[in-house]
């Protein structure tokens, strides 16, 4: 089937109760990882590919490469999403691409790094909606700054640094001001930010009440029922694979992910899309880093990836089947079947 908006994908979450991991791809590998997992679990599926991804890969080789997979895993419904946005015209160069989803990330500015106004982040927001909903693609926006509450800031990813620490209140999504959000710029999905941050130094201990901000995602739930909330920096990093790189000759500081219980308590308080990178970062250069030195004269870069592949398979399996999409990518893809007549809801504001 062809790639479809995620504003479907979450609409059928919400109503039938479950949350969608959402996989950040870089390669050949991560793709077939994640395609595989969805198939062997009947999930429906939202790839996504951050602005360093869609450079490093060639964005055109990566859309290609998405649609490529559409064909291979014909039953398993399946949207391109660009992950953090830093710009509507960003925003724009991946619709043109085939897109079938963007985040505007007007939390931060265009450079990434400075925190934004709030006029600034509904100005942006608001013209991508526009324009994305005149094309049938759905639009994610952001309000609060994504990072730890335990260091004020924590490490981000892929551009997304802050200089300094900022204050708990700073850090957290003000539940009133996203209902004024969505209303200012009809999102189709928007993520919140409550002490998640990205890569895989997030917590120096098991995060509790004090460092997950649980009450944040149930006061906006309470204020927006009908919108779709998103979860960001929600990889578990898990012990397993740190050890797997450490024993491989790797140096990797202890640290702790957000734990999949507390992931499953948010799907029940209105989280739809949990995005995840780092873990399957982690089982693909463990893996690598395991066969390579048990291999040390070998150049085999199949039998390299060999054990990667199976471990990211495994690892997004688990994900489908805790965040309870195992089972629902054949009953959504019929639903699509039977109202492939009818407007997208991605092309109606939330």
């Amino acid at each position: 089937m062809p790639l479809m908006p995620m504003r479907p994908i979450l609409d059928h979450a919400a109503e039938h109760g479950y949350g969608l991991p959402a996989f950040n791809i870089t390669n050949l590998e991560t793709l077939l990882a994640v395609m595989r997992a969805a198939e062997r679990t009947d999930s429906p599926v939202i790839v996504q590919a951050s602005q360093s991804a869609r450079k490093y890969a060639d964005d055109m080789l990566l859309v290609a490469m998405v649609k490529a997979a559409a064909e291979r895993f014909p039953t398993i419904p399946l949207c391109l999403h660009q992950d953090h946005g830093s710009s509507p015209e960003v925003c724009k160069s991946a619709m043109d691409l085939g897109f079938t989803s963007v985040m505007m990330d007007g939390s931060l500015e265009a450079d990434g790094k400075s925190p934004a106004s709030y006029e600034y982040n509904v100005d942006v927001t608001r013209r991508t909606v526009e324009m994305a909903h005149a094309r049938g693609v759905s639009v994610e926006g952001e309000i609060g700054v994504l990072g730890s509450l335990e260091t004020g800031g924590g490490e981000q990813e892929d551009g997304h640094g802050l200089e300094g620490t900022l204050s708990r209140e700073e850090l957290l999504t003000d539940p009133q001001q996203a209902v004024d959000f969505v209303k200012a710029t009809g999102v189709d999905a928007l993520a919140v930010a409550i002490g998640t941050s990205h890569g895989a130094y997030k917590f120096s201990r098991r995060p509790e009440g004090d460092l997950l901000a649980m009450d944040v995602i149930a006061a906006i739930h309470e204020r927006l029922p009908h919108t779709h909330l998103v979860m960001h920096g929600a990889s578990t990093v898990p012990e397993a694979l740190q050890d797997l790189i450490n024993a491989s000759g790797g140096e990797m500081a202890k640290t702790y992910g957000v734990p999949l219980e507390e992931i499953e308590r948010s799907i029940a308080m209105g989280v739809r899309k949990v995005n995840i990178d780092t873990d399957l970062r982690m089982a693909l250069t463990g893996s690598a880093r395991e066969y390579l030195k048990a291999n040390p004269s070998s150049f085999d870069i199949r039998g390299m990836h060999k054990n990667g592949l199976a471990r990211m398979e495994a690892l997004c399996a688990e994900r489908f089947e805790r965040f309870g999409a195992a089972g629902h990518g054949a009953r959504l893809s019929n639903r699509m079947a039977s109202t492939t007549s009818t407007p997208s809801k991605a092309a109606v504001p939330a």
